[in-house]
């Protein structure tokens, strides 16, 4: 019997030094490094860091070594002696033999990362360009939200990619100017921390926009040192970024303020006289039970001239040059003050809440000449969009890690309530000619979402349902009587996805899910009342439904090579898009893309970094007949490639160019746009804590159109109109110098 007891003694005693560890992993100032790989080099199990730096590991004992890997970190060995350790990882030159694929459903996310670290960015044009295959244009004098263009999507300002900032949407719906409008220059790039992105419909969290892709941001919590830069170039641009820190020495606490101030007469003929400036503050802290509150505060004013969309044929005659215009009273200025309110904490050992409640207070005035004189002979056809809107929200979600699984149940809502929303008929921006819509915008988003992926090994599969409720509420203060008419939309939307990891270096997946986007208030409302026949067609034109596939693969066939690839298709129920230009809608119906993405980034040496993007859809419009079923603006071939080093000897910079074929401008293809490639130069040294460095933008001076449109316009003195490619020319050779000081 004793011998027994003495058996059940040892047993208990193996059992207890073999249950699972858990330790929290962070750098040399104490942040928590999330992401990073432990494995146990004698039972081979490993782990993953969370948000807070936390891990656990099973068939773990006294004595163990634990070998620890990071991106942008030195690689660590660490003999496991007791429980609830903290492992100090020192910082290191970056290296792709750091990277470890991940079992999860963004995966991809690392492309960011690598990209982030050897080719910093100091514009919000760069921050955009840095999500594989998403390409921009500017055509409002680099005030107005970029067009976008991912995945066969010429997406506007928005309408298909849904954009974030620390949780905070930045897409406005029933805007203005258009369904999804996100307006990213609110944003201080040198406060970004990480990009999170995806493409497709896959994401039980990302709702709204949503159907091409997402893209989130990650500010800093915390700055290592203050900053100050000073840019100057041609076009009498100007450019100011200063980075401070609040609370210095703070281990619990961290606090810094970041200003941004930009001015520029860009290379038009008529001075763009743009400038912005960006406020920006954000507060950390960790409390006792490990929770982190943080709170942000920004504010960003913006005003400019425009020289608007020119037509080809004044180009041709020899009238105007490329950068000349025809209505140089164009331009506008806008206004965002956010405040948001995060919080992450630890419930039990295996769960933990995140949360954030946001407010933003934004005003927008935009004057615009898209067609000259075609509807007005005598005064033009200038027109001004306006709106004041408040936008309140929260996003909660608790996140439960059990044996072999992992559970997300979300809740959230945003409401958006505009004031006079605008569309009128102006001249030489001070006269107004008639109103054509005015009216007020409430809109509400209450949704909520469950999402597990369950752990089999190398098999990893992530079900996941969303649930959205749309109401719609509009004033239309044109009218003769005072009404308000409401709707309501509700959208379920479910996910499957397969991750299928066969080690740190080869993942395989297979993605599916729907989504939508939703369509302008003014529109949706436009239907309240009508034949119950028509509900079908109705809930199509409010919610239209997406749905996507990707089967794709993401492999590290060398320690310093990196390699993804995927196959795609999405389907979209209906194109229906309120035009804010001319308060009209234009339908295009059912739309199907395909295509294909490739993606490759290798280190050649310890400082030198090579990446490329490729990026195939075939795009067309399913009721249309062959011939007219083009989708205009959709690119199909996109390419960018990049040569970086990294902080050699005190140098750094890179040499990318950017490649978008010419596509078709409508829906025979009878009007191409111009396609173009695109080279910029940069090269940096830094000696102590100054930083010299010089940027050349279209290093070749290539003539290319940033954004162009098949428009039928006319011009004072035609008798007729003509219909043809109008565009905004892309910049042409600019040479930039900078300075910066760190202390």
């Amino acid at each position: 019997m004793k011998n027994f007891y003495s058996l059940i003694m040892f047993l208990f005693c193996f059992l207890a030094q073999s249950q699972i560890q858990k330790g929290i992993i962070k750098d040399s100032i104490g942040n928590p490094i999330e992401n990073a790989y432990v494995i146990n080099t004698n039972s081979q199990s490993h782990s993953h860091t969370n948000e807070f730096g936390s891990f656990s590991i099973d068939k773990t004992n006294k004595g163990d070594v634990l070998k620890i890997s990071a991106i942008g970190f030195k690689k660590a060995d660490f003999i496991f002696e007791s429980n609830d350790f903290t492992i100090v990882l020192q910082e290191d030159v970056y290296s792709l033999d750091q990277v470890i694929i991940q079992p999860k459903l963004n995966a991809m996310n690392v492309i960011s990362k690598i990209d982030l670290q050897t080719a910093p960015v100091n514009s919000s044009q760069e921050v955009l360009r840095k999500v594989p295959g998403l390409f921009i244009g500017q055509h409002a004098g680099g005030g107005k939200a970029e067009q976008l263009f991912l995945r066969g999507f010429d997406i506007d300002h928005g309408t298909d990619l849904a954009v974030s900032v620390d949780g905070m949407p930045v897409n406005m719906v029933s805007h203005a100017h258009g369904q999804g409008y996100a307006d990213l220059h609110f944003v201080i790039p040198e406060t970004i921390e990480k990009i999170d992105f995806g493409k497709g419909t896959y994401y039980a969290n990302k709702g709204d926009f949503a159907t091409a892709g997402y893209v989130s941001f990650i500010t800093k919590e915390k700055i290592n040192n203050n900053y100050i830069s000073v840019e100057a170039g041609q076009f009498n641009t100007f450019k100011t970024v200063g980075l401070f820190n609040l609370l210095d020495k703070q281990k619990k606490q961290n606090a810094y303020f970041a200003t941004e101030y930009i001015m520029t007469n860009g290379p038009f003929d008529s001075p763009q006289n743009f400038k912005r400036i960006n406020l920006f503050g954000k507060y950390t802290s960790v409390l006792a039970d490990n929770t982190k509150f943080s709170v942000n505060v920004s504010h960003f004013t913006s005003k400019w001239d425009a020289s608007g969309q020119i037509p080809q044929r004044l180009i041709d005659a020899g009238l105007i040059s490329r950068f000349g215009a025809v209505d140089n009273t164009e331009g506008g200025k806008t206004s965002r003050s956010n405040i948001n309110i995060s919080l992450v904490k630890p419930i039990s050992e295996s769960t933990f809440l995140k949360a954030n409640a946001f407010y933003s207070n934004y005003n927008f005035e935009l004057y615009s000449n898209f067609t000259f004189f075609l509807e007005d002979p005598i005064n033009g056809d200038q027109i001004r969009q306006k709106e004041s809107r408040n936008i309140f929200g929260l996003n909660t979600e608790l996140n439960k890690k059990a044996t072999n699984a992992n559970f997300q149940l979300g809740f959230g809502l945003r409401n958006d309530a505009t004031q006079n929303t605008e569309l009128s008929h102006t001249a030489q921006r001070y006269t107004t000619l008639n109103t054509l819509k005015l009216g007020n915008i409430d809109q509400t988003n209450i949704f909520s979402y469950a999402n597990a992926e369950f752990d089999f090994g190398k098999l990893k599969i992530n079900p996941a349902l969303r649930f959205d409720y749309f109401k719609f509420e509009y004033q239309d203060k044109l009218a003769a009587n005072y009404s308000t008419k409401t709707v309501d939309k509700v959208k379920f939307s479910p996910k499957l996805n397969f991750i299928f990891t066969q080690n740190n270096n080869l993942q395989f997946y297979l993605k599916s899910g729907f989504g939508f986007h939703s369509n302008d208030t003014r529109v949706v409302v436009a239907n309240e009342g009508k034949d119950p026949r028509a509900l079908l067609e109705q809930a199509k034109q409010i919610l239209p439904t997406a749905f996507g596939t990707d089967l794709g693969i993401i492999a590290k066939p060398f320690p310093k090579l990196i390699l993804n690839g995927a196959l795609w298709i999405l389907n979209l129920q209906e194109e229906l898009v309120y035009v804010g230009d001319a308060a009209t809608v234009e339908i295009s119906g059912r739309t199907k893309r395909m295509g294909a993405d490739f993606g490759l980034r290798y280190q050649f040496t310890d400082y030198f970094f090579f990446d490329t993007d490729v990026n195939y859809t075939y795009a067309r419009s399913i009721d249309a007949p062959k011939g007219q079923n083009y989708i205009p603006l959709a690119p199909d071939l996109t390419a960018t490639a990049g040569l970086n080093s990294s902080k050699y000897n005190g140098f750094s910079g890179g040499f990318h160019f950017r490649y978008l074929k010419s596509r078709p401008a409508n829906e025979d293809n009878s009007i191409v746009a111009k396609g173009y490639m695109v080279s910029d130069v940069n090269l940096n040294y830094e000696y102590k804590n100054v930083t010299f460095g010089f940027t050349a933008e279209n290093v070749f001076n290539a003539k290319w159109n940033e954004t162009q449109f098949a428009t039928e316009s006319r011009l004072k003195n035609e008798s007729q109109s003509v219909e043809e490619i109008h565009f905004t020319p892309g910049t042409p050779f600019f040479l930039k110098a900078k300075i910066a000081y760190r202390f």
